[in-house]
Parts: structure tokens; C-alpha cells; sequence
């Protein structure tokens, strides 16, 4: 009876961190819409934020990574891959290894190389900080497994610390490198 209390629990996590997979071909064809934003800045966690630009994206959860001690920690407190396009289909994702760290997405790939050309790849996934705007936005982000089709609403954002040191979002979607990530204030987020 008692493997049978760590066995459940075993297998669930195994469950969870495999994440979901679906049949060959594009789940989520279109990009992100964004627009520009008109808002007064506001205050969160004492950082000061100004929306750039209005966001919306539908995607395909790729990974997630938690933050606790970075300098951004206080505010976004984990980054969410997401893939469209071609970075929404199985077949390709079955042949690159995503990992995260240091508030940056990595990919590798197999002896078969690259499914598809690097800018292609760049071109139709992110790594977005997120900052959630509600405690259910944090709770659905972070309780959706990886793999399922998402989508978020919110703005494309610039927060300013406490110390006057600046994080500001890319609002292109073909950059790579330092700087290229999305920072995303996500007032909406559902499953689907």
C-alpha cells in the first residue's frame, strides 16, 4: 500500500513534466496582433510601468522557468516560451530541445539538424517575462502543462525599478539576442 502512495504521485509528476503532445501540423497559424497602446503608467511592486504597445498572442506553450532571485524576479516572476506557425507543429517540435535560464530560450537539435532555418524559428517563437496582472493569471499560467495552445492578452510593457534601472520590452518579432525577449504585463489568460 505504501508504493502505491509514491507511485501516484510519481506518476503524475512524470505526466506533467512530459507535457502534451498532438497529431503533425500547425496548431496556431497566425501571429501575434499588436497595436499601439495609449495608457497612463501605473505602479505594481514598486516598479514603475508604461504599456508600449496593445499585445494579443495565441500560441503553443513551449516551456515555462521560474524566477525567484533575479533582479525582475519581484515582478515577473517566471518566462513563458510560446511557438506559432511552423513553431506549433509537433513534427518540429519533436526535433529541437527547448531549455530556459537567465531569463533566455535556447534550443538544440539532433544529428538531423534543424528542422527548420534558425530565422524561421527566431521568427515564430518568444520567450516572454511575464508579468501577471492578477493572482488567477499567475495561477493559470503556471498550472497550464506544457504543449497545450494558449492565449494572452495584455500590453507589451517598460518597468522601471525602484533603483531607476529600466526592463524594457522587444516589439519585433524577428530579433534574437539580449533585449529580444517580450515583456508582457497579461491581464487574460485561457487555454485554447
Amino acid at each position: 500500500m505504501r508504493l502505491a502512495w509514491l507511485l501516484i504521485p510519481a506518476l503524475w509528476l512524470a505526466w506533467w513534466l512530459r507535457g502534451e503532445h498532438s497529431a503533425p501540423g500547425v496548431l496556431v497559424a497566425g501571429p501575434p496582433e499588436q497595436r499601439t497602446a495609449a495608457l497612463p503608467g501605473w505602479e505594481h511592486h514598486g516598479f514603475r510601468i508604461r504599456a508600449l504597445a496593445e499585445y494579443r498572442i495565441r500560441g503553443r506553450l513551449l516551456g515555462r522557468e521560474h524566477y525567484w532571485i533575479d533582479g525582475g524576479a519581484k515582478i515577473s516572476p517566471f518566462d513563458l516560451a510560446i511557438g506559432w506557425g511552423p513553431m506549433s507543429d509537433q513534427v518540429v517540435l519533436d526535433r529541437l530541445r527547448f531549455s530556459q535560464g537567465h531569463r533566455f530560450l535556447t534550443f538544440t537539435w539532433g544529428s538531423r539538424g534543424l528542422p527548420l532555418p534558425f530565422e524561421e524559428i527566431t521568427a515564430h517563437s518568444a520567450n516572454m517575462h511575464i508579468v501577471p496582472a492578477t493572482a488567477a493569471v499567475r495561477s493559470a499560467a503556471e498550472w497550464t502543462r506544457v504543449g497545450r495552445v494558449v492565449i494572452l492578452r495584455g500590453y507589451l510593457i517598460e518597468a522601471e525599478g525602484p533603483d531607476g534601472s529600466k526592463w524594457r520590452s522587444s516589439l519585433s518579432r524577428t530579433d534574437s539576442g539580449p533585449g529580444a525577449c517580450e515583456l508582457m504585463w497579461v491581464t487574460e489568460f485561457l487555454r485554447g
